[in-house]
């Protein structure tokens, strides 16, 4: 992969792309991935681990909500990495990550994942660039045992909004009643940190590359849920399932 620079990607949804018709055809994916999850779930030879980063407000709530929500949950997971607790913070970082990496026939999705040590971490200083490399090392090394060891795949997307949609979305957790429970005053003080922020997003796209990044526009959310839905989708049907037979005793 070469090297991605977020300034050069566009946030929007390019121009061929008509919003109701993706909106329709979206429909029919996740119609699809409902029968393809199936498959995964009964067949249980694979495993799918879904990363979905991004800016606070890019959408990884709703993306989750309207791409995976009408999956059975029976094998759907999601796993939300919030500060880590004290506990936490006496093991090593990816403690608390390895326990969460989906059994065979589970979609795990991870909303924020172990790159958060090697994010917020970075821009705050809590962790130097010395460690930063090796926690990067560590990752490559902890993807690498999932896929070769259990039959896991990965897909990992950063949902890519500009600072000025960034800032209308926290200003609706204001204004609107709806939204206020959204309401964190520190996502404010993250955004005067968005240079920060594309570095090290930049820096961990190409050091963690093994399992390649999709940057996802994610301005119009109609427009990030087809590419997220349809690389799910493609990658399943890739996977040649087949539901099992009756067992003879």
């Amino acid at each position: 992969m070469g090297k991605i620079r977020l300034k050069d990607i566009d946030t929007r949804a390019p121009k061929e792309f008509d919003k109701q018709e993706t909106k329709e055809k979206l429909e029919k994916v996740i119609q699809e991935l409902d029968e393809l999850q199936n498959l995964l779930y009964a067949e249980s030879k694979h495993s799918l681990l879904v990363v979905i980063q991004g800016m606070d407000a890019s959408g990884k709530d709703g993306l989750i909500r309207n791409v995976f929500g009408k999956l059975n949950p029976q094998g759907v997971l999601v796993k939300s990495f919030k500060a880590p607790s004290p506990e936490e913070l006496s093991h090593d970082f990816l403690w608390r990550v390895h326990s969460h990496a989906p059994a065979k026939g589970v979609i795990q999705l991870f909303n924020r994942s172990h790159y958060e040590d090697i994010l917020i971490t970075r821009v705050h200083k809590w962790c130097d660039d010395k460690t930063a490399r090796k926690r990067m090392d560590a990752i490559n090394d902890f993807e690498q045992l999932l896929t070769q060891h259990n039959d896991t795949h990965i897909l990992k997307f950063y949902l890519h909004i500009s600072p000025e949609e960034q800032k209308q979305r926290l200003e609706e957790r204001i204004d609107n009643p709806a939204k206020q429970w959204k309401y964190n005053e520190n996502d404010l003080k993250e955004a005067a940190f968005w240079d920060d922020y594309m570095k090290v997003y930049e820096e961990a796209f190409e050091a963690c590359d093994k399992e390649p990044w999709t940057v996802v526009p994610a301005d119009q959310n109609w427009y990030k849920e087809w590419v997220v839905a349809t690389q799910v989708r493609d990658l399943l049907k890739g996977l040649d399932m087949r539901y099992p037979g009756l067992k003879k005793g």
